[in-house]
């Protein structure tokens, strides 16, 4: 998927592939096929960031798991029941850097329709509201 992408098309440079991981350009990317989280070794490579979007670990509670196996922060990739929600642009200026260890950064749809409204707002001074 890394050298053959639709939208950025062909990456000339060079991509490897084995069972630890990929190596893009001679840089080796470890990569871990785990279903517990506890069990990867984040701490142990240095991954202070884990983004969650598996879909599974989408609450506080369950992305403790992460913090489990080393990291220090998870980020959701989804809407959560209970993770604090922050989108760029709207809300990120109340993101507490101590105390916000899981947060969600609410949807894939959210984050791609944001922007779009913002410049539809500009373009026609009027965001139009439409219901589905």
């Amino acid at each position: 998927m890394f050298k053959y992408d639709s939208v950025h098309g062909r990456y000339e440079g060079s991509v490897e592939s084995d069972s630890e991981g990929l190596t893009i350009n001679g840089e080796h990317i470890q990569t871990y096929g785990m279903m517990d989280p506890t069990q990867i070794p984040w701490g142990q490579v240095g991954a202070d960031y884990v983004v969650e979007s598996t879909g599974v670990f989408t609450t506080t509670d369950k992305c403790q798991a992460h913090i489990k196996g080393g990291a220090k922060k998870v980020i959701i990739s989804a809407p959560s029941a209970d993770a604090p929600m922050f989108v760029m642009g709207v809300n990120e200026g109340k993101y507490d850097p101590k105390n916000d260890n899981v947060v969600s950064n609410a949807s894939c749809t959210t984050n791609c329709l944001a922007p779009m409204a913002k410049v539809g707002a500009w373009v026609n001074g009027v965001l139009m509201h439409c219901s589905i």
